[in-house]
C-alpha cells in the first residue's frame, strides 16, 4: 500500500504555452484568471493539507509525497513539515497548470524533467528520485527520457496490480498508480459523495487483499489537499486508513521501498526490445 500526497503550485496567470488537464479545466466557469478554482487548490495548501497530515500523523504511515518544483519555492515550509516526518519526495513537474504533452519539443521536455529531478533532490536530500508525472501527462519520448534522467520508478501508468519492468535504456520501474481510488478523480471529477468514495476504496483493498493470496498486490491512495482536506471529507480518510490497519499481511510502504523491494525479487528482462512510445 503507498499513499501518495500531492503537494501542487497551481498558477493563477499561466503562460499562453503552458498546458493544463482539460479535465479541470474550467472547474467553476471559463475565467482568466481563474480566481476560484486557484483559491480552491490554495485552501488545500493553506488549510486542508493540515488536516491530512494530522490523519497521517495517527497512523504514522510511510508517505510518497509528490511535489512540483514550484511548490519548494511558494511554500517550502510544506517540504519541511513532510521531510520531518520522514516522508519521501518524489518528482511531479513544475506547476499544476504545466503537463508534459507531445506539443513540448524534446528539448524542452528534457529541461522540464532535468529542473524538476534537480529540485527534488536539492531540497529533499535524497540521491534517488522517482517520477510521478503532473496529471500523467507524457510524450512518447517520456519514459526514456526518465531512464535516461536516472528516475528511480515512473508512477503515471494504471495499467497492472502490481510493479513491472518497463523495457528501456536503463530499465525502469513502473510502480502503477490507480486513478480508480484517486480522491479528486473520484470527487471533484466523478462526483462520488464523500461516504461513496470511502466504500469504494474500502471495497477495492478488500478484493486486492483477497487476490494477494495467489501473489502480491500493490495499492495507491492519491491524496489532494484540496479534495479530501476539505472539512466535510476528512473523516473518510481516517475510515479508510483505520480500515487498511487491520488487514493482515498489509505493507505500507513509500514508493521507493516498492521499487527496491521489486528489483531484488524480479531479475532484469533478457534482452531489451527498442524503447516503446507512452500514451
Amino acid at each position: 500500500m503507498w499513499v501518495v500526497l500531492y503537494l501542487e503550485q497551481w498558477e493563477l496567470q499561466p503562460p499562453a504555452s503552458a498546458i493544463r488537464d482539460s479535465r479541470f479545466r474550467g472547474e467553476f466557469g471559463n475565467y482568466f484568471p481563474d480566481y476560484r478554482t486557484y483559491s480552491t487548490r490554495e485552501y488545500g495548501n493553506r488549510v486542508g493539507i493540515f488536516r491530512i497530515l494530522e490523519v497521517l500523523d495517527r497512523y504514522q504511515i510511510p508517505v510518497t509525497v509528490a511535489a512540483n518544483a514550484a511548490l519548494y519555492r511558494e511554500r517550502p515550509q510544506l517540504i519541511e513539515e513532510c521531510l520531518r516526518r520522514g516522508y519521501e519526495i518524489a518528482a511531479h513537474g513544475n506547476y499544476a497548470t504545466r503537463m508534459i504533452t507531445s506539443r513540448m519539443s524534446a528539448a524542452q521536455e528534457e529541461d522540464y524533467i532535468a529542473e524538476a529531478m534537480a529540485v527534488a533532490r536539492q531540497n529533499s536530500g535524497a540521491g534517488r528520485v522517482g517520477w510521478i508525472g503532473q496529471d500523467f501527462g507524457e510524450s512518447p519520448r517520456t519514459p526514456q527520457l526518465l531512464a535516461s534522467a536516472g528516475a528511480n520508478y515512473l508512477g503515471d501508468w494504471p495499467n497492472d496490480d502490481q510493479p513491472y519492468w518497463l523495457t528501456l535504456t536503463p530499465p525502469l520501474v513502473s510502480l502503477p498508480y490507480h486513478l480508480e481510488w484517486d480522491d479528486a478523480t473520484l470527487m471533484a471529477l466523478r462526483y462520488l459523495s464523500a461516504p461513496r468514495y470511502g466504500q469504494v476504496v474500502r471495497e477495492a483493498a478488500d478484493r486486492l487483499h483477497a487476490d494477494s493470496a495467489a501473489g502480491g498486490r500493490m495499492m495507491s491512495l492519491g491524496l489532494h489537499p484540496w479534495v479530501i482536506g476539505q472539512p466535510q471529507r476528512i473523516r473518510y480518510l481516517d475510515e479508510i486508513l483505520a480500515h487498511l490497519r487491520q488487514m493482515n499481511g498489509l505493507w505500507f510502504a513509500t514508493a521507493l521501498e516498492i521499487a527496491d523491494s521489486f528489483r531484488a525479487q524480479t531479475p532484469l528482462p533478457v534482452s531489451l526490445p527498442p524503447p516503446t512510445a507512452g500514451p
